[in-house]
C-alpha cells in the first residue's frame, strides 16, 4: 500500500515497485470496495422530495394557496379542495419535467466521465477513471489527463502541465524512478490527478485516489457536464420577468374594475390571483430545459454526446463545419498498398503482394530495413487471439494502437518480418511524434550497436537526409534523387494515399540524447503509401450539408495532393474553391486570411496552431463554426470554435474537456446529424413558446376585455386554473417532442443572434392571443343572449379550451398547413390533446365535477356555438400560413 508525508515542502511517497504487470481484476475489485471510487466528492444534491416541494415556492402559487385557505375558512370547501388539487397536479407536472431533466443530465455526466488506460490482468485496458485503485499501473501519453496521483516507473520525454495545482504555466519535465525495490519518490517523479500530459508518454503506479489525492485535498477540480443556462434560457428568463410584470398589471386592473363594478373583494382577489397563476409562463424555461434534455438524448442515440447544453442551441446556427480528414471523413482503416524502396515502386495489394514478398526474400536488404524501421519505430502492439471456426481452433493476430502505426506493423509482419527478430532488438529511447515535428524517432540496439530509426512526413524526412540506402549500401542523396522521391510521393498522393518516409542513422557509442543530433544526416530508405477509404455515409452527409447552407471544410496534416484528391472525391472541393497549406498560412497575415477564408475548402499540411487561426478568421467573417479535434494541441481551437467537437474513440481527455460535443463514432455524418437535431430542437422550442404565450395571452385578454366592457368575468377562478392545467401542460410537452419537418435541412442556418420571436413569430403570438380572447368573449356574449350566466361561462370555458387545443396542432409548423404535415404524425400531441379534452369534458358531464366547476351540460346547439367561435382563429391562422408566409419567404 502507498502513503505520503510532507518533508520540507517536498512530498515523499513510499511504495513497492515490484509488480510491473498491473493488478488482476479480483484484486482491483477488492481495493475498489475497500477504498471507494476514484472520484471527488460532489456538493449537496437536491432530493426528489425537495425538488417537489420547490414547485410550491413560486410567489403567485403561495398567494393562491393562501387565498384557497381563506376560501375554505369561509365555507367554500369544494372550491378550496379543487383549487388545491389543481395546484398539486401542476406541481406534479413541474416535478416530472425537472426530475426527468436531472436524470437525463446525470446519465450524460456518466457517459462523459473520463477514462484511463491501465494494465489489468497483464493486458492494457481502458476503464472509467473512477474505477482506478491504488497500485494500478496507468499508461499515459500526450493529451491525457492524469486520473490519480501516481509515481512514474517509465518516462519517454514526459512533460506535464501542473498549472491547475501550482499556477505555473510552463510544463514540468518528469523522470521515472529507476530503483525497482521499495523506494522514496520525490516530486520530480510524481504526477498528480487533474494535471495534463503535454508531451511524451509513460507508465506510472497509482499512489493515491479520490479525496486522498492532492487535488482531492483542495477539492479544486470539477469534471462535470456544464450545467450553465443556454443563451435562449437566459433570454426567456428575462422575458418571463417582463411578462410577469405585464400579467400582474393586467390582473390588478381586472381586480380593481371588478370591485368598482360591485363584485366582492374576495372573489375578485381570487380571480386575479388565479388569472396571474395561469397567465404567467413560469414553466417556460423548464419546458425549454426538458426539450433540450430530450434532444440531447436523441443526439446520443445518433452517437453525438453533448457536454454543454448551449451547444444544442448553437448547432442550429452552424454554417461552417471544419473537420479533420482521417477517421472522420475516412474509415481510419489504413492499409499499405504501394511502396517505393531500392529505386523501385511496388503495388502490394491482392495478388501483387506475393510478388513483393518474393522480392524481399531475394535478399533486398533495403526492403528488409524499411520493414524493420516500420515495425520498431512504432507503438502499435500485436495481440494473438484464439478463434473457433467449426471444430478447428485457429490463432488470429490483431494489431492494437494508432491505425497508421497498426497498418505499418501489419504490413511489416505480413511481408515476412519475424516476431522473434523484433523481440531480440532492444528499444532504448523514443522521441515521440507530434504535429509540429511530423516525425517519430526511436533508439534501438542491434548486436551491440545503436541506431536511430525514424519515420514521418516525406518532405520533412528528406530534408533531414544526406544519404540513401540502395543495393545494401549507403550512398549520397543527390538533388536529383530528392526530386525523384518527391515526384513518387506526389504520384502516391494523387491516388489519395497517405505517405510516410522511413530513414535511419547509425549512432556512435556515446551521443547526446537530443533530436538535433539524432535526427540529422539520416539515411533515406523508402516510402509506404496507405489507403484510408472515405466512409460511405459521408458522401450523403456532405450533400446534405450543402443543401442546408453549411460549408464543409477539410483540415488535414496530409500533403496537399492527397488532401485535394480526397476532397474532390467527396465533393467538398468545388470549382471555385481553394486549397492552401500550412506554409501558405504562415506566409499570410490574419487580415489576409479573413479575406480569402470564405473560398477555402481544404487546408493541408496544417498544425493545431493553424486551426486556431482558421477558426478566428471564419468567426471574424461572421460564420458560426464547428471544429473537430482530437489532440492536446487542438484544445485552443476547440475552445475558440462556436462548437468544439472531440473524437470519442481517438480523442485525448484534454480535447474532450475543451469540447462542447463528443463524437462517439468519430464520424462526420454524425456531426451533420447533430446539426439536424439542433435545428429540430430549436424549431420545437419555438413551437411551444408560440403555443404557451398565445394561450396565456388569450386568457389574460379575455378577462381584461370583459373587465373593460363592464361584463361579468367569463371564467371563474377554478375554470381559469383548469384551463391552465389541461392546455399548458401536456400539449406543450408534446410539442417539444414533435418530429422534424421535411424541409428542416434545406433551410438556411439561422443567425446566431436571431431573436426567438423572429420571422414574424412575435406578431403571430399577439394576433392569435387577441383572436382567442375575441372568440371566447364572442361566444360568451352570444350565449348570454339566450342562456344563463352559468351556461354562458360554460360555453366560454369550452370555447377557450377548444381554441387552445386546436392551436396546439397549428403550432407544429410556421411554414406548412397542418393538413400538409399530417394530424397524426405526432402521436404524443394527439394523445396529449385527447387526454386534455377528456379531462375538460369530465368537468361538464361528471355531475360531481360539474357542481365544483359550476358548469352546465351543453346541448347540440351550444356545441355548434363553441365550434363556430373556436374556428375563427383556426381559419385566420391557416389563411395567414397559406398566403402571408410565402410572401415573407419571397422577401
Amino acid at each position: 500500500m502507498s502513503y505520503g508525508k510532507k518533508q520540507k515542502q517536498q512530498t515523499i511517497y513510499y511504495f513497492d515497485k515490484t509488480n510491473l504487470t498491473g493488478l488482476n481484476s479480483q484484486e482491483a475489485q477488492k481495493r475498489l470496495l475497500k477504498y471507494g471510487p476514484n472520484i471527488l466528492e460532489e456538493g449537496h444534491k437536491v432530493s426528489p422530495l425537495q425538488m417537489f416541494l420547490n414547485q410550491f415556492q413560486d410567489f403567485m402559487v403561495m398567494v393562491l394557496l393562501a387565498a384557497t385557505l381563506i376560501s375554505a375558512l369561509m365555507g367554500e370547501l369544494a372550491d378550496a379542495l379543487t383549487i388545491t388539487i389543481i395546484v398539486i397536479l401542476n406541481a406534479v407536472l413541474g416535478f416530472i419535467q425537472e426530475y426527468r431533466t436531472e436524470q437525463s443530465l446525470e446519465a450524460l455526466k456518466k457517459l462523459a466521465a473520463p477514462v484511463a488506460k491501465v494494465l489489468r490482468d497483464g493486458e492494457q485496458k481502458e476503464i472509467e477513471a473512477s474505477q482506478i485503485v491504488i497500485d494500478d499501473i496507468i499508461i499515459l501519453e500526450a493529451g491525457d489527463k492524469v486520473p490519480a496521483d501516481a509515481a512514474l516507473i517509465e518516462s519517454h520525454n514526459l512533460e506535464v502541465d501542473e498549472s491547475i495545482l501550482t499556477g505555473e504555466s510552463v510544463p514540468v519535465h518528469k523522470e521515472a524512478v529507476n530503483n525497482i525495490k521499495r523506494v522514496a519518490v520525490s516530486n520530480s517523479s510524481v504526477i498528480y490527478m487533474g494535471t495534463i500530459v503535454t508531451k511524451g508518454r509513460g507508465k506510472a503506479i497509482v499512489t493515491a485516489t479520490g479525496m486522498q489525492t492532492e487535488m482531492g485535498k483542495i477539492a479544486g477540480m470539477i469534471k462535470d457536464i456544464e450545467g450553465n443556462e443556454t443563451p435562449l434560457q437566459k433570454r426567456l428568463n428575462k422575458l418571463g420577468k417582463v411578462l410577469v410584470a405585464g400579467a400582474l398589471a393586467i390582473c390588478g386592473i381586472v381586480i380593481v374594475l371588478g370591485i368598482i363594478r360591485g363584485e366582492s373583494l374576495y372573489y375578485m382577489f381570487l380571480s386575479g390571483v388565479s388569472l396571474a397563476v395561469a397567465a404567467i409562463p413560469e414553466g417556460l424555461p423548464a419546458v425549454v430545459t426538458v426539450s433540450l434534455a430530450v434532444g440531447v438524448q436523441r443526439m446520443l442515440k445518433r452517437n453525438a454526446l453533448i457536454r454543454k447544453l448551449p451547444a444544442v442551441e448553437t448547432l442550429g446556427c452552424t454554417n461552417v463545419i471544419c473537420t479533420d480528414k482521417t477517421g472522420t471523413l475516412t474509415e481510419n482503416k489504413m492499409t499499405v498498398t504501394k511502396v517505393f524502396c531500392d529505386e523501385e515502386v511496388f503495388e502490394v495489394k491482392g495478388d501483387k503482394s506475393k510478388e513483393f514478398t518474393k522480392t524481399i526474400n531475394k535478399g533486398k536488404s533495403a526492403f528488409r530495413k524499411m520493414l524493420e524501421i516500420g515495425a520498431l519505430c512504432n507503438n502499435a502492439k500485436i495481440k494473438r487471439e484464439k478463434i473457433k471456426i467449426g471444430k478447428e481452433i485457429l490463432e488470429e493476430e490483431k494489431y492494437i494502437g494508432d491505425p497508421t502505426e497498426a497498418a505499418i506493423l501489419s504490413f511489416s509482419m505480413k511481408s515476412g518480418l519475424s516476431l522473434e527478430l523484433l523481440e531480440n532488438i532492444k528499444r532504448m529511447e523514443e522521441i515521440p511524434f507530434d504535429s509540429e515535428r511530423k516525425r517519430m524517432s526511436v533508439i534501438v540496439e542491434i548486436s551491440g550497436e545503436k541506431y536511430a530509426y525514424i519515420k514521418g512526413a516525406p518532405d520533412v524526412i528528406l530534408d533531414l537526409c544526406t544519404y540513401k540506402y540502395t543495393e545494401g549500401k549507403e550512398v549520397p542523396l543527390t538533388v536529383f534523387d530528392k526530386k525523384r522521391i518527391l515526384d513518387i510521393n506526389e504520384s502516391f498522393g494523387r491516388e489519395a494515399l497517405r505517405v510516410l518516409a522511413f530513414a535511419y542513422k547509425k549512432l556512435p557509442p556515446k551521443f547526446p540524447m537530443v533530436a538535433e543530433f539524432i535526427e540529422k544526416d539520416l539515411v533515406f530508405v523508402g516510402l509506404e503509401g496507405m489507403i484510408d477509404p472515405p466512409r460511405r455515409e459521408v458522401y450523403e452527409a456532405i450533400l446534405k450539408c450543402k443543401m442546408a447552407g453549411i460549408k464543409p471544410v477539410m483540415i488535414t496534416g496530409d500533403q496537399k495532393i492527397t488532401a485535394t484528391a480526397i476532397a474532390k472525391e467527396l465533393k467538398i472541393l468545388g470549382e471555385n474553391d481553394k486549397v492552401i497549406t500550412g506554409q501558405d498560412l504562415d506566409n499570410m497575415g490574419d487580415k489576409d486570411l479573413e479575406k480569402v477564408c470564405t473560398n477555402i475548402s481544404v487546408y493541408a499540411r496544417v498544425t493545431p496552431r493553424h486551426k486556431l487561426r482558421i477558426v478566428r478568421a471564419l468567426k471574424n467573417k461572421g460564420f458560426t463554426v464547428a471544429m473537430t479535434g482530437d489532440g492536446v494541441n487542438d484544445a485552443p481551437a476547440l475552445k475558440e470554435a462556436d462548437i468544439g467537437i472531440a473524437m470519442g474513440k481517438g480523442g485525448t481527455e484534454v480535447a474532450k474537456e475543451a469540447s462542447s460535443m463528443i463524437l462517439l463514432d468519430d464520424n462526420f455524418a454524425t456531426i451533420v446529424a447533430a446539426v439536424e437535431e439542433g435545428r429540430i430542437i430549436y424549431d420545437n422550442i419555438r413551437k411551444f413558446i408560440r403555443f404557451l404565450l398565445s394561450c396565456n395571452l388569450g386568457e389574460v385578454l379575455a378577462m381584461f376585455f370583459a373587465a373593460l366592457t363592464a361584463l361579468k368575468l367569463p371564467l371563474i377562478p377554478i375554470q381559469i386554473l383548469m384551463v391552465n392545467l389541461i392546455t399548458d401542460g401536456l400539449p406543450a410537452l408534446a410539442l417539444g417532442m414533435d418530429p422534424p419537418e421535411k424541409d428542416i435541412m434545406i433551410m438556411k442556418p439561422r443567425e446566431a443572434k436571431e431573436s426567438v420571436f423572429s420571422k414574424g413569430l412575435g406578431i403571430r403570438i399577439i394576433i392569435v392571443g387577441f383572436l382567442m380572447a375575441v372568440s371566447t368573449l364572442g361566444a360568451y356574449v352570444f350565449a348570454l343572449s339566450y342562456g344563463t350566466l352559468e351556461k354562458a361561462r360554460t360555453i366560454a370555458f369550452a370555447t377557450l379550451v377548444m381554441v387552445e387545443l386546436i392551436h396546439a396542432f397549428e403550432c407544429r409548423s410556421e411554414r406548412n398547413l397542418i393538413f400538409e404535415i399530417g394530424i397524426f404524425t405526432n402521436p404524443y400531441l394527439v394523445l396529449a390533446v385527447l387526454t386534455s379534452f377528456l379531462l375538460f369534458l369530465a368537468t361538464i358531464y361528471v355531475p360531481t365535477l360539474s357542481v365544483v366547476f359550476k358548469t352546465t351540460v351543453l346541448t347540440g346547439y351550444d356545441w355548434l356555438v363553441v365550434v363556430f367561435f373556436s374556428s375563427i382563429e383556426f381559419v385566420f391562422n391557416n389563411l395567414y400560413t397559406a398566403y402571408i408566409v410565402p410572401l415573407t419567404k419571397a422577401k
